[in-house]
């Protein structure tokens, strides 16, 4: 990285493909080194979590990639789509691997934080001024002669 500084890092889009990575390597685990060590229960609090492990970690991503032409509150939806995910999907696999079922106590506040994403998401969208919306010019658009 030969010229490139740490400040220059997209964070949010590096943190969505961390969360994509795992997604994938979590649920190729759960489909292959699983098999049948888990309870019917556990089992669904793993495909649970890789289910919205995967699901946020694209919508994080996508808030990196708007947030540019949305605005602060689009990048702050993919902020607390990440945070949310971790806590959420993370209670669920450490539950499914017998960790105490107290820690499903928990599990609900990633549900609100990615609900939380996903409201400023919109309202990053509804929001945005109209003078900033970029005017889009269609082939069927003729200009006045």
């Amino acid at each position: 990285m030969v010229g490139h500084r740490l400040v220059d890092v997209d964070w949010l889009i590096f943190a969505a493909a961390v969360l994509g990575f795992a997604s994938v390597a979590l649920g190729a685990f759960g489909a292959h080194a699983l098999d049948g060590r888990l309870s019917l229960e556990q089992l669904g609090w793993y495909q649970t979590a890789s289910h919205y492990l995967m699901v946020h970690s694209v919508a994080a991503l996508a808030c990196g990639a708007l947030a540019s032409r949305l605005g602060r509150l689009c990048w702050l939806a993919g902020i607390l789509l990440c945070a949310g995910v971790v806590v959420f999907s993370g209670t669920l696999y450490a539950m499914s691997f017998g960790a105490p079922r107290g820690l499903g106590a928990v599990t609900p506040l990633g549900g609100a934080a990615m609900l939380g994403g996903w409201s400023l998401l919109g309202w990053s969208a509804v929001c945005r001024p109209l003078a900033r919306r970029p005017t889009v010019r269609r082939p069927t658009d003729r200009r006045p002669d």
